[in-house]
């Protein structure tokens, strides 16, 4: 190689180097996962959580908390947590700025339903029992997040007085049963096409007797449906259960009727809708 033609190369390289020089990749964060194993449930559970932008844990600021069920990184975390950062964001203010915590799945069919006598209503429900090699767990779930999983979020972070419970399908059925015997863990509960046939539809027909029973204080429900035609008898399920918690004194709730949305799609309207019917448009920083 010549003198010049080295020289060539060398500026050549130099440039290349200093233009690759001028930029570099850093990790997008936009949450953390905490782990933390459950004595009730004797194993470790994955905690996804979203922190508001200012978070910050040497100031009095307390923020609301948004629980997710169904809540892995690769479930419905990612899309509520971005729900929210998008309606808290400066110039919407739809609501105050709040953390959200994600419970990730392990066993979700375990997990989400409650125990029954026996399981002969799931082939009549189209499933096959193989489908369900665990189940009737709820029970346990439900102690795990009233006495391990809220007070480990209340001592490892910043929290207000306001929760939330967002849960779809199986994990519509499982915020419902915690409305209906549980009402005080959470403040607004966001159900969406919820998989109330669980059971031969028990807890629907028990629901107006068991509000009566343990509702002991006001809250906020929002009950998203899709597609009528898509299934039928769900839709008219959760239209049964709007009936039955619109009659009483103690819960103010809206029924949406998603007809452009399917039970694959609806997660994603149906959370944007309940934010922005359920709270009232506040000012940043409240």
């Amino acid at each position: 190689m010549t003198s010049k033609k080295t020289l060539s190369f060398l500026i050549n390289i130099f440039f290349i180097g200093l233009t690759f020089a001028q930029f570099k990749s850093t990790p997008l964060t936009i949450g953390k996962s905490d782990y933390i194993h459950s004595k009730i449930l004797n194993e470790k559970r994955t905690l996804n959580i979203y922190l508001p932008e200012e978070y910050n844990a040497q100031n009095t600021v307390k923020y609301p908390v948004i629980y997710v069920l169904d809540g892995g990184k690769e479930e419905d975390w990612l899309h509520v947590a971005g729900t929210v950062h998008f309606n808290t964001q400066p110039w919407i203010a739809r609501f105050p700025r709040s953390i959200v915590i994600g419970i990730e799945g392990n066993t979700r069919r375990r997990d989400f339903t409650f125990a029954v006598e026996n399981t002969d209503f799931i082939e009549k429900e189209g499933f096959q029992k193989s489908s369900f090699p665990h189940y009737g767990g709820s029970g346990k779930f439900i102690d795990f997040i009233q006495e391990e999983l809220q007070p480990y979020i209340n001592r490892s972070y910043k929290t207000g007085s306001r929760n939330t419970i967002i849960g779809e399908s199986l994990a519509g059925l499982l915020t419902t049963e915690i409305l209906l015997n549980r009402s005080d863990l959470f403040d607004d509960y966001i159900i969406i096409s919820p998989s109330l046939w669980w059971g031969e539809r028990i807890l629907l027909k028990n629901a107006e007797q068991l509000l009566k029973q343990n509702l002991k204080k006001k809250v906020n429900i929002y009950l998203g449906v899709p597609n009528r035609e898509e299934d039928t008898k769900m839709y008219l399920e959760a239209e049964s259960l709007y009936n039955i918690l619109r009659n009483n004194k103690d819960t103010n709730i809206v029924f949406d009727y998603m007809p452009e949305e399917t039970h694959a799609t609806v997660i994603h309207q149906a959370v944007y809708n309940a934010f922005k019917k359920l709270y009232t448009k506040t000012t940043y920083g409240q």
